[in-house]
């Protein structure tokens, strides 16, 4: 296998739910998947999965989903004028929605500052602690730290249960990078995936980027894979964010 090549000691589990493939677990996620297994024990039946971008909550909430049979609303359908909105954010459909088996509402730190999407996810909220439905919310920062206008609903987030995805460490990186080279039917040379780790972007995302870069370069220029190949990729993934970076002042909000 590529892992003996590299010569890594990958302490892996994982859980795996149809249609959704694998999440390994590491320290850096252990948490979370133990509670996401355990949803019976969520107080008041709601929780909120909390980490950068790229962490895997949408992942791990997505395998809950599955498993539960929940509905899943994106937080952005709450921020868009109602004749905008998808049915999965209007009227009778969000009562059905606050009904189903679990429900997950994705990236709720989108919302502060939106009255209109702050009072949907604050009616939804309720109604689904008035039916008795497991909730599963995702946010980038804290629930208290988020500067939501309403008083009722930031209370009502701050008081759900808090777990936190930290970036992956290296052992669940490199599986990752394995599973994704493997995909690509790519044996990585020994040494490779330990040289790319302290130099690329810490998350999911930055891997199935770095990967498809990689083979990208490989199979046009007809070069094997290996650190020459690996370090141009590098370099052109970190000029491609070089130029969307926002400003400074707009990455510390």
């Amino acid at each position: 296998m590529v892992a003996r090549r590299e010569q890594f000691t990958l302490d892996i589990s994982g859980i795996r739910l149809p249609g959704q493939g694998e999440f390994h677990v590491s320290p850096a996620n252990a948490e979370a998947v133990t509670l996401i297994e355990a949803d019976h024990l969520w107080p008041g039946g709601r929780l909120v999965l909390c980490g950068p971008e790229g962490a895997g909550k949408s992942h791990l909430a997505a395998l809950w989903a599955t498993r539960r049979g929940s509905r899943v609303i994106a937080a952005e359908t709450l921020a868009r004028p109602p004749e905008a909105r998808s049915r999965s954010a209007t009227g009778s459909d969000m009562l059905a929605a606050a009904e189903a088996p679990g429900l997950v509402i994705e990236d709720i730190d989108r919302l502060p500052g939106d009255r209109a999407a702050e009072e949907a996810l604050f009616h939804l909220f309720n109604a689904a602690v008035g039916a008795g439905t497991p909730l599963l919310m995702t946010t980038r920062r804290p629930p208290a730290r988020l500067p939501f206008t309403l008083p009722d609903l930031a209370s009502r987030l701050a008081a759900c249960q808090l777990v936190k995805l930290a970036p992956p460490d290296d052992t669940l990186l490199a599986a990752v990078l394995i599973k994704l080279f493997a995909e690509r039917q790519i044996a990585p040379p020994p040494g490779l995936i330990r040289w790319l780790l302290p130099r690329m972007e810490r998350s999911f995302a930055a891997a199935r980027a770095l990967v498809a870069e990689i083979d990208r370069i490989a199979l046009s220029e007809g070069r094997p894979v290996g650190r020459a190949v690996a370090a141009r990729a590098l370099d052109k993934l970190n000029a491609v964010a070089s130029q969307s970076d926002p400003p400074a002042e707009e990455k510390n909000r």
